[in-house]
């Protein structure tokens, strides 16, 4: 068995689609292991093996996609020898998972919601065991099933989690106050949530391609209305606010990962 899935929540399911959709492994070659009625129903929908605990020693690596406060309870039953790990759990170290995993063959991962559409940015790190054993380059070509593939030094992490992990929902609310804002001046619901939705579509192909800077200035001409606008966001602390929240996550990221 290649890959045997601990915790298959959305983000899970996510990984699995994009597994299969690629073909990057077939479905003889993954296994699930949840709470038994789940891991069942996965396994008849996506026609993957149904695994028990003691199953897990036959896979070449486990990706645990458990919530952090299960894992010191989860860890003794899915230790193995010669298992390479592969965690999505928020705040969690490498460390930690090597020391309750009993093994540096550990690669920490951080997908986001948008690996529902294949278009995660998922930050990955590991210690120099797990490259020389193949373990890093297994996950960079698993998450590159469901969007783009970013190495970074652990340190940046929690501050990628704040920021690009959680970057969905702070937008999310943007799209919605911004429809909003259509709805109060007279735009029908349905029609302002698509704009709201199409216009940052648009706007974020515009990003890859131009400094945000020269967005927002191509936009606001010289006493036009776009100016105004952004004037009254500067009055209510937009930036700040939008700082405040990476910084919260990222603090927040810290505490899921203290372990005992």
């Amino acid at each position: 068995m290649k890959l045997a899935m601990v915790g298959v929540g959305k983000m899970g399911r996510s990984i699995l689609e994009g597994v299969l959709r690629s073909g990057f492994l077939s479905a003889g070659e993954i296994g699930v292991l949840d709470f038994p009625e789940r891991t069942q129903q996965i396994a008849e929908q996506y026609a993957v093996n149904a695994l028990n605990p003691e199953d897990l020693r036959r896979a070449e690596r486990v990706l645990i996609g458990v919530q952090p406060k299960d894992f010191p309870a989860l860890a003794p039953r899915i230790v193995h020898p010669n298992t390479g790990y592969i965690s999505i759990m928020a705040g969690v170290s490498t460390t930690v998972l090597s020391r309750r995993l009993g093994t540096r063959r550990v690669v920490r991962a951080m997908p986001n919601v948008a690996a529902t559409i294949g278009r995660s940015s998922t930050a990955l790190t590991a210690p120099p065991e797990a490259e020389e054993a193949g373990d890093l380059e297994f996950a960079r070509k698993l998450f590159a099933t469901v969007g783009d593939i970013y190495d970074l030094p652990e340190r940046l992490f929690n501050a990628f989690t704040g920021m690009s992990a959680s970057a969905p929902a702070y937008i999310a609310v943007v799209a919605e106050a911004l429809a909003d804002g259509g709805v109060k001046q007279g735009i029908p619901r349905a029609q302002a949530l698509k704009l709201a939705a199409d216009v940052l579509v648009s706007t974020g192909e515009l990003l890859r391609r131009k400094h945000p800077a020269v967005v927002k200035e191509e936009v606001a001409s010289p006493g036009g209305t776009t100016i105004y606008g952004l004037a009254a966001l500067e009055a209510r602390s937009l930036r700040a606010a939008l700082i405040e929240a990476v910084e919260a996550a990222t603090i927040r990221g810290f505490a899921l990962g203290e372990d005992e």
